[in-house]
C-alpha cells in the first residue's frame, strides 16, 4: 500500500500564508454568533429588533453588529434578510435557470470551476463498492467559521469534510469513517491544515491554485454531487430542479438522499438546494449551520 504524500498533489496555498489565524477568529466568532442564527432561524417571522436578537445572543447591540460584519460581512438586519422565505423564493426565480445556465458556458466536465476553484474527479464504482480497501485517508480537526471541521485527504485530493459541535467530535469521524469501513485513516493534523485553509479563507480561493478533490460514492450519488458543484456562491436550487438535470423531476426523493450522503459538505454545496417554497428543508448537519452557510455566503457575494 502507498504512502501518501499531500504536499505535491494538493499544493494550494503559497508559501506566505501558513498561519490559521483567520480560522481560529473565525471559529470562536461561529460559537458567539451561533446563538444569534438560532434565534434568527426561529424568529424571522416577526422580524426581531437588534436588541432582541443581541438580548438572545447575550451581547450588546454594538458587539453583535460588530460580530457580524467581521464573520460574514453583513449586519445582523441584512443577515435576517437573507434568511428569509421571500429572499429564498427571490433567490430561487433568479436561479430558475442556474443549473442550465451552467451547461450552456461550458462549466461541466471534471475541469470545471466554480466559486471555489475546484476541479474534481470520481472514484471507479469497483473502488467505491470496495468500501475504501486500499485507500489511505488523513484527517484532522480545524476551525472553520462554521464550527469544527473534519477534513479527510487521500494523495489524490480531498475526500471528506463534516462539521462537529464541541463534545461530538469522535462521533462524526465515526459516522465518516463508516461511509468507508475499509479504508486506512491516518490522524494528520498538519497535512490537512492547508486544506482546511484553502477551503475556508475566500483570500485563497484562486484559479491558479484550484482545490482537487475526489467523489467516492456510487453512480448515481457522484452524478448528483457533480450537479450541486454547479450551483453559484450566492444561489440556491431545488431537489426537484437538481433531480430533472440528472434523471428526472420524479426523482426529487432519491435526489434528496443522495444530497444528504455528500461526504464533502459545503465544498460541494449541498447547503445551496431548498424546497420548492423556498424553505430550507433539511440539512445533514443541522439547520443552524445551513442558514450560518447561507448567509455567510451573502456575505461573500457581496448582496
Amino acid at each position: 500500500m502507498s504512502t501518501m504524500s499531500l504536499t505535491d498533489p494538493v499544493e494550494i496555498l503559497p508559501p506566505r500564508r501558513t498561519d490559521s489565524a483567520p480560522l481560529l477568529r473565525a471559529a470562536d466568532d461561529y460559537d458567539r454568533v451561533r446563538r444569534a442564527i438560532a434565534f434568527l432561524g426561529e424568529h424571522w417571522r416577526t422580524q426581531p429588533d437588534i436588541e432582541a436578537v443581541a438580548n438572545a445572543a447575550g451581547l450588546s447591540t454594538d458587539g453583535l453588529t460588530a460580530l457580524f460584519r467581521r464573520w460574514a460581512g453583513l449586519t445582523p438586519k441584512a443577515f435576517l434578510q437573507a434568511l428569509t422565505l421571500d429572499h429564498a423564493r427571490k433567490l430561487l426565480r433568479e436561479s430558475a435557470s442556474v443549473l442550465d445556465a451552467a451547461y450552456e458556458v461550458g462549466l461541466s466536465g471534471p475541469g470545471r470551476l466554480h466559486d471555489l476553484f475546484v476541479t474534481h474527479e470520481a472514484m471507479s464504482p469497483g473502488e467505491w463498492k470496495a468500501g475504501g480497501a486500499g485507500l489511505v485517508l488523513h484527517y484532522g480537526f480545524h476551525p472553520s467559521p462554521f464550527g469544527m471541521a473534519v477534513v479527510m485527504a487521500t494523495s489524490r485530493g480531498l475526500a471528506g469534510l463534516a462539521f462537529a459541535d464541541a463534545g461530538h467530535e469522535d462521533e462524526v469521524l465515526g459516522e465518516m469513517q463508516g461511509r468507508w469501513p475499509n479504508a486506512v485513516y491516518v490522524r494528520d493534523q498538519p497535512g490537512t491544515a492547508p486544506l482546511a485553509r484553502r477551503v475556508f479563507d475566500p483570500a485563497l480561493w484562486r484559479p491558479d491554485r484550484p482545490l482537487r478533490i475526489v467523489l467516492i460514492g456510487s453512480d448515481f450519488e457522484v452524478r448528483v454531487w457533480e450537479t450541486l458543484l454547479k450551483i453559484p456562491l450566492g444561489r440556491v436550487t431545488t431537489y426537484s430542479d437538481v433531480a430533472g438535470t440528472v434523471c428526472s423531476p420524479k426523482a426529487a426523493r432519491a435526489v434528496g438522499a443522495a444530497v444528504g450522503k455528500n461526504p464533502v459538505c459545503f465544498v460541494v454545496p449541498c447547503h445551496r438546494v431548498i424546497g420548492k417554497t423556498g424553505s430550507l428543508t433539511g440539512y445533514h448537519w443541522g439547520l443552524t449551520r445551513k442558514r450560518a452557510m447561507l448567509g455567510w455566503e451573502t456575505g461573500r457575494r457581496g448582496d
